[in-house]
């Protein structure tokens, strides 16, 4: 019941700085660049997270071709769902605040949600299999969800959203990754290592999907040349978390 409780309360943290980020943006006007900072900073600390608390543990909990296989798949699902959003004109990508576009409502939860449910899923799949709770994992999607919510509630305020509505969305994208990790620990917990192998390898190859796709290239539009030092600063940083943590 601990275990349960841990990844569940994991998830929710998670999904609370997307509203932590709305409540900013909401209250405080946060110039852009900073915004596309801390995406900066955020890839990096993702980047050391998939690598070395992901697919690595992947690799040691099954094998080299299940690990390569999920992360693969998750990719390609990443992708597909993205292309499929764009197309219906509902995913807007991070930090495209002011960029026009449909950038309101349920294009966003959808959004949000497609890049929060495996980055989630899997601190529950961790702790089911008996790795424990990766804290790199968990701080490096804090990180990244920040400025998805600074910058997309700042398109829902221009849009003429009330409060009440972006905060419901916000309340229930979170809700919904505590849902994801408890149901990443539930489902998997007595499930074959190779599952688990293949499952957690999903989730890294949707996340790096996502920095390639969207976080890089929009912190890119406003750090410019300096996005890639502040990446590698996250990545110093979640790497020092990982080791000394470790």
């Amino acid at each position: 019941m601990q275990q349960l409780l841990i990844a569940g309360g994991a998830g929710l943290a998670s999904g609370l700085a997307l509203v932590v980020g709305a409540a900013v943006a909401w209250f405080v006007q946060v110039p852009r660049t900073v915004v596309a900072a801390i995406m900066a900073f955020g890839a990096g600390v993702l980047i050391s997270a998939l690598s070395f608390d992901l697919v690595a543990e992947a690799t040691r909990s099954g094998s080299f071709w299940t690990a390569m296989a999920g992360f693969l798949a998750g990719a390609v699902v990443y992708v597909v769902l993205d292309v499929l959003l764009e197309r219906r004109g509902a995913r807007k990508k991070h930090g495209a605040a002011g960029s026009g576009g449909s950038g309101t409502g349920l294009g966003i939860a959808l959004g949000a949600l497609l890049d929060g449910i495996p980055e989630t899923a899997v601190q529950g799949v961790g702790l089911a299999s008996g790795g424990g709770l990766s804290i790199a994992v968990v701080a490096a999607v804090i990180i990244s969800n920040l400025p998805e919510g600074l910058s997309s509630t700042a398109d829902m305020k221009a849009g003429g959203r009330s409060a009440r509505y972006v905060f419901t969305v916000w309340g229930g994208i979170a809700l919904a990754c505590a849902l994801s990790a408890l149901g990443g620990y539930a489902l998997l917990g007595q499930a074959p290592e190779g599952v688990q192998s293949f499952v957690t390898a999903i989730a890294a190859g949707a996340i790096l999907a996502m920095l390639a796709d969207t976080m890089l290239p929009e912190a890119f539009r406003k750090t410019g040349t300096w996005t890639g030092l502040i990446t590698v600063v996250g990545f110093f940083a979640a790497y020092g978390i990982h080791t000394i943590g470790g």
